[in-house]
């Protein structure tokens, strides 16, 4: 065969491998997911985008599927490998055992990382009580966390009952509503609310176990260690709080800046123009604080 024949044998070679690998040297090509994992006592379904690493991880606050963070991981995607997920009961993920504490939802996601083929450590994102889900996960697995981002997380004082007493009272009977109806829409003879019911019955035992077991367990956390750590306050207060709006803010922000401290490694930043919702209202605080953290991994 002539010099020039063997050139083009290669090179038709080449191209049919293109779709399994690049041609010579370069990483296989990681196509995207978006789908049920079975964890062993139920499937959660997991959806994730982009290539590289470390894995980025957003965990969502109570009663956010993870449609409400297709915004964001759209824009990761184009720097990293990213994933978002419904924990039990939410979205297309199968209800999971209660009660739905944070011990059981960081264990739950572990089992679906690895389950899924997702090999750490990982950039780990929690908003709200997915920040309270995101620091027992790195307090039981540090070795699995290359970076915590945690968006407006509840202050401990506040959902452990020891500051602004009243407020309290009012996430007690929130939690105690949320229970009536999820009661309510499993016990009805309505198609669409029974439906309804694994979701409603997630969100109530997510609810309850905020102010008690999951406050308890990222109570009982001394430190991150030297565990890269950004906490992101929001500036606006949440006008149900009433008459005490304007102060308990003020006391939200600096418990997310002593928080910040528990790592060696911690940096606090306040999104002054923000509400609760980070990812929605000041987006590109968010993406900087991902982008940074993923850059600075090794």
């Amino acid at each position: 065969m002539s010099r020039f024949g063997l050139l083009q044998v290669r090179l038709l070679v080449c191209i049919g491998v293109l779709a399994l690998s690049a041609c010579g040297s370069g990483e296989p090509e990681v196509k995207d997911l978006d789908t049920m994992v079975n964890i062993g006592t139920h499937s959660l379904h997991i959806r994730c985008t982009g290539q590289g690493s470390p894995v980025v991880v957003i965990d969502t606050g109570v009663g956010d599927t993870s449609e409400r963070w297709q915004p964001i991981q759209a824009q990761v995607a184009q720097v990293t490998r990213v994933c978002t997920y419904d924990r039990a009961g939410y979205g297309s993920s199968e209800p999971g055992p209660l009660p739905r504490h944070s011990q059981q939802a960081a264990g739950e996601l572990k089992q679906l990382l690895e389950n899924a083929g997702l090999r750490g450590p990982y950039v780990l994102v929690g908003h709200s009580l997915g920040g309270l889900n995101v620091q027992v996960f790195a307090n039981r697995y540090p070795d699995l966390v290359a970076g915590l981002i945690l968006l407006n997380p509840a202050p401990l004082p506040f959902i452990t009952g020891q500051a602004y007493p009243e407020l309290y009272r009012m996430l007690e009977q929130q939690a105690a509503g949320l229970q009536q109806t999820a009661q309510a829409a499993r016990q009805s003879t309505d198609p669409e609310a029974q439906a309804q019911a694994d979701y409603l019955e997630a969100v109530a035992s997510e609810h309850a176990a905020l102010i008690t077991e999951s406050a308890s367990l990222v109570a009982a956390i001394a430190s991150f260690g030297d565990i890269p750590l950004v906490v992101v306050g929001s500036g606006q207060p949440n006008p149900a709080f009433g008459a005490d709006a304007e102060a308990f803010q003020q006391f939200w922000i600096e418990q997310n800046r002593e928080l910040a401290t528990m790592s060696t490694d911690g940096t606090f930043v306040l999104a002054q123009q923000s509400s609760h919702y980070l990812h929605e209202d000041a987006p590109d605080v968010v993406l900087d604080a991902i982008r940074q953290m993923v850059e600075q991994s090794p």
